[in-house]
C-alpha cells in the first residue's frame, strides 16, 4: 500500500466512524493512552473505555471486555501491548460476527502484530497499525 493511500484511507475512517472502543484506556491523565482517548471524545468521537481495572473514565462507563459494549463500536484503538493483539483481534471478531458493527481495529504507535492483523484483515476488518490516531488527525485536519 502506497502511503498516499493509507493517508485516504486513514482519513476515511477519521471522518466516517465515530464510535471507537479504546483497549487500555488508562486511568493516568499523563498516559497517551488516557490523553489520546480524550483527545478524541473533544473532537466529536463516542469514545468508550475498555479497562478491567476501571469502573469509570472521564464520566464513561469503562467495560472488562470489547464484548461487553452494549453501545454502536466501529473503531477499536488498541493502547495494549503487542504479544496481546492475537487475543484482542479474536475479541473482535467475535463481536464482528455476532454484532456486525466493527469496520477498524487501530493499533497504537508501537503496537504490531502481523498475524492477527491478516487474521482481522480475512474477516473483513481494516487494520491499522503503529499509528497513532491523534497524530494522524492532527496531521489530516491541521488541528
Amino acid at each position: 500500500m502506497t502511503k498516499d493511500v493509507e493517508e485516504e484511507e486513514i482519513k476515511f475512517i477519521l471522518e466516517k466512524y465515530r464510535h471507537v472502543a479504546t483497549i487500555g484506556f488508562s486511568k493516568d491523565p499523563t498516559k497517551p493512552s488516557h490523553y489520546v482517548p480524550k483527545f478524541l471524545m473533544e473532537h466529536g468521537y463516542e469514545v468508550i473505555p475498555v479497562n478491567p481495572t476501571a469502573n469509570e473514565i472521564l464520566g464513561k462507563k469503562a467495560y472488562k471486555s470489547i464484548i461487553e459494549i452494549p453501545e454502536k463500536v466501529e473503531v477499536v484503538e488498541v493502547f495494549r501491548p503487542s504479544n496481546e493483539v492475537p487475543r484482542i483481534v479474536d475479541d473482535v471478531i467475535n463481536r464482528s460476527k455476532e454484532r456486525g458493527d466493527v469496520k477498524v481495529i487501530w493499533l497504537q504507535e508501537g503496537i504490531r502484530n502481523e498475524d492477527a492483523a491478516e487474521k482481522a484483515r480475512k474477516e473483513g476488518l481494516t487494520v491499522i497499525q503503529d499509528k497513532c490516531m491523534y497524530k494522524e488527525y492532527r496531521k489530516i485536519f491541521g488541528v
